[in-house]
């Protein structure tokens, strides 16, 4: 008689790929709550410590890990020594193995103890799993509930499951654990930089494509953290794209620098426009007013709830994708309107504490960059005002989201210039002031994402009319810089923080 094992956790579909094991002449073994589940619904099952005749002990942390139970797995088939052990051992062969594994990834960031996340380290499940995976030339492994219905169809078509199915479930298999482990390990760990890197991180779904129609891509979720990109609501819409998701990112990312109301604007990975308002359609106008032309096509994001008033003006141009904490009911009836608008509703806060950056043969890690200050330090003769101190500190947040080299001006809270990807500063920061002086010529202040090496952007600057400069500080020339401040009678503050983004 052939033998199949099954223990899970998640009981969706088990009765009936049970009930069609049993049609194909199979035993079925089972554990603790998975006996009882299968046993209430009227099929026939061996409890596991009635086939090992060992009872289960430690409150069940001691179950299948038994060799008559990872032998009746393990054995290959075509060794003869193999069978032989299993004959004189008194040992059967098991020929499917059923398991998914205790809720550990769903337990994470909840108000569990210690001791009782500890508790929901599965042991038994993931051994079995990889009993099994080894031997798939020989057994089935069966651990996600989708697969259930691969193996029944091959099953009712060549009575058993090929070798290239059974090589692919033990892939899944492995592919499991390996996440599964990865995510106890961080947990236990809680080190960012530990000596092996562990990720774990399930495929959500496939994209159409990547940043071109040529590459392939997907879309995947961190399994240890929430984060505003997972478990996100798209009201409406299109698919999302590779270069949307990134696009949400950076735009949700720059809202929520800050505590006041605030839109951005994105396009092409680089915010476009930012703005504070005293309500979210005033944020909306001002940010639209930073690039009118940028805007379009692109995307726009909010730290408050889109209301009716705003949502009535972001139809009127072609925006990719509106996002938000929240939309109220009249919002989204009016957005419904835009029928390839993706509409985005955030149900997580930001949560990344790293950072990764693929490199051909190896990957870099570093923090995220939450670096900015009050803490500043004026290097002129004169001070900056209470609005330009303002206008300041609102640059500074928004200059650290731009391609580096980074120049962000601003006015009366809003972005109205921001150069960047440059490889010389003087051409970032002529960029962002040229296209300041298109909206402004008055209340201008200036931020860089890293020090001035030269007086030239100082200058430039009191050519076209900053009013005061906000800078890391830290170049050899720092006394040219703030020489040539104190001849315009521009205040210029140090930070500090570098904050370059490549």
């Amino acid at each position: 008689m052939k033998r199949a094992l099954i223990s899970v956790s998640d009981k969706t579909n088990i009765i009936d790929f049970s009930i069609f094991l049993k049609s194909q002449g199979y035993e079925i073994i089972s554990t603790g709550g998975t006996y009882r589940h299968l046993k209430s619904n009227n099929i026939e099952v061996t409890e596991v410590s009635d086939y090992t005749s060992f009872p289960e002990i430690l409150d069940g942390r001691v179950k299948t890990l038994h060799p008559t139970i990872h032998g009746g797995i393990l054995a290959s088939r075509k060794n003869k020594e193999h069978i032989q052990s299993l004959h004189t051992l008194q040992i059967r062969p098991i020929d499917i193995v059923v398991v998914n594994l205790y809720p550990f990834f769903e337990k994470l960031n909840t108000d569990l103890s210690e001791e009782e996340m500890v508790e929901f380290i599965d042991i038994g499940g993931p051994t079995m799993l990889r009993s099994a995976a080894k031997n798939f030339y020989s057994v089935t492994v069966v651990c996600q509930i989708e697969d259930y219905a691969l193996v029944t169809e091959e099953m009712k078509k060549d009575g058993n499951t090929s070798l290239a199915t059974r090589k692919q479930l033990a892939g899944k298999a492995f592919n499991l654990t390996s996440s599964y482990d990865a995510a106890i390990s961080n947990y236990i760990l809680n080190d960012d930089y530990p000596q092996f890197l562990n990720t774990s991180y399930e495929k959500i779904e496939d994209l159409r494509y990547g940043e071109n129609p040529h590459q392939k891509a997907a879309f995947y979720i961190d399994k240890t953290k929430n984060g505003a990109m997972k478990n996100f609501e798209q009201l409406q819409g299109k698919e999302l794209s590779f270069n949307n998701f990134r696009d949400m990112d950076m735009a949700y990312k720059v809202v929520n620098e800050f505590s006041e109301i605030c839109c951005c604007a994105v396009k092409h990975s680089t915010p476009c426009g930012v703005a504070i308002g005293n309500n979210v359609v005033e944020a909306y106008k001002k940010t639209f007013e930073c690039d009118s032309i940028s805007i379009f096509g692109g995307i726009v994001a909010f730290n408050r709830t889109v209301d009716e008033e705003t949502a009535q003006l972001l139809v009127t141009i072609f925006l990719e994708i509106v996002i938000a904490p929240a939309f109220t009911a009249e919002a989204v009836q009016i957005l419904s309107t835009k029928k390839s608008l993706r509409v985005i509703k955030i149900n997580n806060s930001l949560s990344d504490s790293i950072e990764f950056v693929k490199v051909d043969g190896g990957l870099l890690v570093q923090d995220v960059d939450k670096g900015t200050t009050r803490d500043f330090e004026q290097v002129t003769h004169t001070s900056p005002n209470e609005n330009q101190l303002k206008d300041l500190i609102f640059a500074q947040k928004i200059v650290k989201h731009a391609k580096s080299n980074a120049i962000v001006v601003a006015s009366q809270q809003q972005a109205i210039g921001i150069g960047s990807g440059q490889t010389n500063r003087i051409w970032a920061a002529q960029q962002a002031i040229e296209r300041a002086k298109e909206k402004r010529t008055d209340h201008l202040v200036l931020a860089s994402d890293a020090f001035f090496p030269f007086r030239d952007v100082v200058d430039t600057a009191a050519k076209n009319g900053i009013k005061a400069i906000i800078q890391p500080g830290g170049s050899i020339r720092d006394k040219e810089s703030i020489d040539a401040c104190n001849e315009h009678n521009i205040p210029m503050l140090f930070t500090g923080i570098r904050h370059f983004k490549h």
